[in-house]
């Protein structure tokens, strides 16, 4: 099962109230950085690209529950950084389960274990760690330019789910996957238990310090073609069917930017998550102010 049906039924629910109000703009997942601090420094990230004053911030949890109340979006994916590294993550997550939130915990795994065993979460339903896993040990270890990485994560999943948390796993593809080893990563990862996986083709990243390993979009349609056109039965994947068939260049989508707004210390980042073309100091001006016809295929401007 990819998605529990609480949780698809509570964002079907709120996305027919949404269509309802005919309100075209609206966010459906919350993607918020606490911090930009991490502890791994992998070859396709740009955030703890910034300065050392940047990156010792953080956003109090007060900042981060305003933001998803404001912006009413019924998912909320933690990013970063590490958000493990957040001093405030147990009272962060407490408040916004509260609130009826479903959470993905975007983590590297390094310090689940530990967490865990200081009692920092308890199982919910509306609480996932996503895993960050690209790949079978080879080829995660060096994307995140760190040997022994892959043993610890695969040691911290296999705990969490004894325990009785969500787990799902989220993996970047770059154009040195090889299609047999990613099917392979996924047998494994159906192995030890997790609930899903989600994909996601490595796309170009300027601040990143590796800049020779992203995809563009005809190789990622051949790249995922491959891996996903024999799919078993037994993968369990975090995206509906139609994604995966676009990633296989099979469908076709335009883009909705303003369904991911971003949260961090800066403010509402305005889209999209690569260009970095500015920040808003509201969601509600960043939905009133932007120019959306200026993103998509169609806008003639996609990069």
């Amino acid at each position: 099962m990819g998605v529990p049906v609480s949780q698809a039924m509570a964002v079907g629910t709120y996305v027919l109230k949404q269509k309802v109000r005919r309100n075209k703009h609206y966010a459906l997942v919350l993607m918020l950085e606490p911090l930009f601090r991490c502890n791994l420094a992998c070859a396709g990230c740009g955030k703890i690209q910034y300065p050392a004053q940047i990156l010792k911030k953080n956003l109090s949890v007060e900042q981060c529950v305003a933001a998803a109340e404001e912006c009413e979006a019924p998912m909320v994916s933690i990013a970063g950084g590490e958000p493990l590294m957040y001093p405030y993550i147990s009272e962060l997550v407490e408040q916004l389960v509260k609130r009826k939130k479903y959470i993905y915990l975007c983590t590297n795994a390094l310090l689940l274990k530990k967490k865990l065993d200081e009692g920092a979460f308890k199982p919910s339903k509306y609480l996932s760690f996503s895993v960050h896993m690209d790949g079978l040990q080879k080829e995660h270890d060096e994307s995140v330019c760190r040997d022994g990485t892959y043993d610890i994560a695969v040691e911290a999943i296999d705990e969490a789910v004894k325990r009785g948390f969500r787990v799902t796993t989220n993996t970047t593809l770059f154009n040195t996957a090889e299609p047999l080893r990613v099917r392979e990563f996924f047998d494994t990862m159906t192995d030890l238990g997790v609930e899903s996986m989600m994909l996601s083709p490595g796309y170009s990243y300027a601040k990143a310090p590796d800049q020779e390993h992203f995809l563009q979009r005809q190789r990622t349609k051949q790249l995922f073609s491959e891996i996903l056109s024999d799919k078993k039965r037994t993968w369990s994947f975090n995206q509906s069917p139609l994604f995966l068939q676009f990633l296989m260049g099979k469908q076709d989508f335009e883009c909705t930017p303003w369904g991911n707004p971003l949260y961090n210390n800066f403010g509402w980042q305005r889209p999209c998550y690569l260009l970095q073309e500015g920040y808003a100091p509201s969601f509600k001006e960043l939905i009133e102010t932007t120019k959306w016809e200026n993103y998509g295929r169609k806008s003639g401007k996609a990069e």
